[in-house]
């Protein structure tokens, strides 16, 4: 008893990355708006909405995100007969590494940010994990008691954090010469 095993097309990585980032600026449905721009090279609003079965108001305000990351472009052409103009809607892969690129910098000034909030302040929490963490100007306020819970609050050792969000710098500035 033989059984075969389907296939899957393969992606390639720069296909993989472009639906990746399609799902993170719009979720399921910009995958989908992209595999059918990819498929077609150009197409209209509507052309899109038939396809994708995406309610048209909804897909404009996805073709907008995407437009907004330059992940697309549109052409407009007057209808002669209408007047009204025609958005055909192309996609940039050639922009994907630059919105990528663009991300980490993004993400890398957060890091850089959090970290500078971890080194230049003192910490302090409560026994229940649901509480949270307060700075040391909080913890004073209230007189070193949870204001969630009323507990007393202790110091916390944030070096660890201040660790992993030093390495985690390091990584993307890497990345980030190597690209």
């Amino acid at each position: 008893m033989s059984t075969t095993l389907k296939r899957q097309p393969t992606i390639s990585v720069d296909e993989s990355l472009l639906y990746k980032v399609a799902s993170k600026i719009g979720g399921e449905e910009a995958v989908k708006i992209v595999k059918e721009l990819k498929k077609r090279g150009k197409a209209t609003e509507e052309e899109l909405a038939k396809e994708t079965d995406i309610k048209l108001s909804e897909l404009r305000k996805i073709l907008f995100k995407l437009h907004s990351f330059s992940l697309v472009t549109s052409e407009n052409v007057q209808d002669t007969k209408t007047g009204w103009l025609i958005f055909y809607w192309r996609l940039q892969e050639d922009q994907l590494k630059s919105v990528v690129r663009a991300q980490k910098r993004r993400i890398l000034e957060k890091l850089q940010a959090r970290l500078e909030f971890e080194k230049t302040h003192d910490f302090f929490y409560c026994n229940d994990k649901h509480c949270g963490r307060y700075t040391f100007e909080e913890a004073v306020e209230n007189f070193f008691k949870c204001p969630s819970c009323g507990g007393t609050l202790q110091h916390f050792d944030n070096s660890k954090i201040i660790e992993a969000l030093e390495k985690k710098i390091k990584m993307l500035k890497e990345e980030l010469e190597h690209e």
